[in-house]
């Protein structure tokens, strides 16, 4: 029987929280805790964390491919070109999420994206800056621990950070959310197969 918070499936062990469904399995496989340095990844991941704002990241991972067509593939220059025309066809698009304050809040952060990485070299030079010491990172991660953690010093600082520069739908749980998903942390707990694999992405990045 798995710990607390894993469960094994074909003699593997994973966190628990993907036990959804296949689609949550293989991303929690491939996608979760790995590092990601490339910008329109990164800023695709900060949008879609604004959109499960209130929602399971499983209904937004669900219409992930949805949302990549409506939106450009994340495609910063396009998406801060977004005007009025494009707010009303996206409110009419029933494969996202249909909520204009987010996709706003999309074209707005995309728009701001390009002005910060025209000070700050690119949007993964920003947001690495907000990876935490190893030192501060609890010693052993259980389901305990992560329920304690919504948000950590890091994430607040980094929605801090990116509200001054006019960011919006980034409160600190969604940083954190970020964080945990492009690999700024290594929250597969202790126990769970994928762990050594993100850690060593994370090593050797």
């Amino acid at each position: 029987m798995a710990a607390s918070g894993l469960f094994t499936v074909d003699g593997v062990t994973r966190c628990s929280w993907c036990q959804a469904g296949p689609d949550y399995i293989a991303y929690h496989d491939s996608e979760w805790g790995f590092p990601v340095r490339d910008d329109r990844r990164l800023f695709e991941k900060i949008s879609l964390e604004g959109f499960q704002s209130g929602l399971s990241w499983l209904t937004i991972l669900r219409k992930r491919e949805n949302f990549r067509r409506a939106f450009a593939d994340f495609d910063l220059e396009r998406v801060a070109n977004f005007g009025a025309q494009d707010v009303t066809r996206l409110l009419d698009d029933a494969g996202i999420v249909r909520h204009r304050g987010k996709i706003e809040s999309t074209i707005n952060n995309a728009r701001r994206c390009i002005a910060l990485i025209e000070t700050e070299g690119s949007l993964a030079d920003f947001v690495w800056r907000f990876e935490p010491e190893a030192h501060t990172r609890p010693s052993r991660l259980t389901l305990d621990v992560l329920r304690a953690m919504p948000s950590t010093p890091e994430s607040t600082a980094l929605s801090k950070e990116l509200k001054a520069r006019g960011w919006s739908f980034i409160g600190p749980t969604t940083a954190y959310a970020f964080m945990q998903a492009m690999g700024l942390v290594n929250d597969h707990m202790h126990g769970c197969d994928v762990r050594g694999r993100a850690e060593a992405g994370r090593a050797g990045g």
